[in-house]
């Protein structure tokens, strides 16, 4: 009897970061029998980081999936506050086997009443704002708590895929495609995490983020609410 597609959905929305989404993505359409589903709010295009998705259907028109995967980006918090887009994602993580996001999509799981008691992990400089939504911060690049399996920042989402695929499909399956993906990074910098980064490079970063602060806060902090109401 043929074995039915492991189904995999992604709920991307405009003004994501599209790394978040394009990195599993990749290492995931590598896998074996695997269905994957992109969808979006409205569904069509979607704008992210200077590039547009074409072709993606209406988040509302997905029955179901075994998983679903979130990405952030610097408008996550403005859909954790969409009340329809909210309510498909809770929808469809009720009936999947596997709830996961990475980056700053574990607030729009956060804005889902999914994470409450979880631990979770997120962009360092928004990880503060997860126990709005009942959560644990978690420092890790990837951390599981039961079936919800979140990536840290951006690039994390790679080695995020990369332990799905060991989930789903076996340690050999997945260390298979990471050979053919040729993942074995040696990054030209040690300053990719805030303990790691030099001190001024630190400094200057979050400097620049620092007007986005309290917009942030308001903003999870508008979600949480919509959460407990």
């Amino acid at each position: 009897m043929t074995q039915p597609p492991f189904r995999i959905v992604f709920a991307i929305y405009p003004g994501m970061t599209h790394l978040d989404f394009t990195g599993p993505h990749q290492f995931f359409s590598r896998l074996p029998g695997v269905e994957i589903t992109v969808a979006s709010p409205a569904g069509g295009e979607v704008p992210a980081d200077g590039l547009v998705f074409a072709g993606t259907v209406p988040l509302a028109d997905v029955p179901d999936c075994d998983l679903i995967c979130v990405p952030g980006g610097l408008h996550t918090l403005d859909w954790a506050q969409d009340e329809p887009f909210i309510s498909d994602i809770r929808r469809l993580a009720t009936g999947a086997r596997f709830i996961t996001s990475v980056c700053t999509g574990s607030l729009i799981l956060g804005a889902a009443g999914l994470l409450q008691g979880k631990r979770a992990a997120c962009h360092w400089s928004m990880r503060h704002l997860l126990p709005l939504f009942g959560a644990i911060p978690d420092e890790g690049r990837v951390v599981r708590d039961g079936n919800i399996i979140t990536g840290g920042g951006v690039t994390a989402g790679i080695d995020f895929a990369l332990t799905v695929l060991a989930e789903i499909a076996g340690p050999e399956a997945a260390q298979t495609i990471q050979l053919g993906m040729e993942y074995a990074p040696a990054p030209p910098f040690d300053a990719g995490r805030p303990e790691l980064a030099p001190t001024a490079i630190l400094a200057a970063y979050k400097a620049r983020i620092a007007p986005l602060a309290d917009s942030r806060v308001a903003k999870a902090r508008e979600a949480a609410a919509r959460l407990a109401a």
